[in-house]
């Protein structure tokens, strides 16, 4: 499958719950990390709840 790059732009202090445990299931958790994942359903949908604190390269 295809890989895609994902980094932390924003921090997660003053966020929901919600997408805090989204970030955290996605493997962020500090400004500037970046990480490298497949493709799928699943983690296109948990970008799309927290669009506004993550790039996608």
């Amino acid at each position: 499958m295809a890989q895609i790059t994902i980094k932390q732009i924003k921090s997660v202090i003053d966020r929901p719950e919600r997408q805090k445990k989204t970030m955290k299931a996605l493997g962020l958790g500090k400004i500037n990390k970046t990480i490298t994942v497949e493709d799928t359903p699943q983690i296109l949908g948990m970008i799309q709840k927290v669009h506004n604190l993550v790039e996608v390269k």
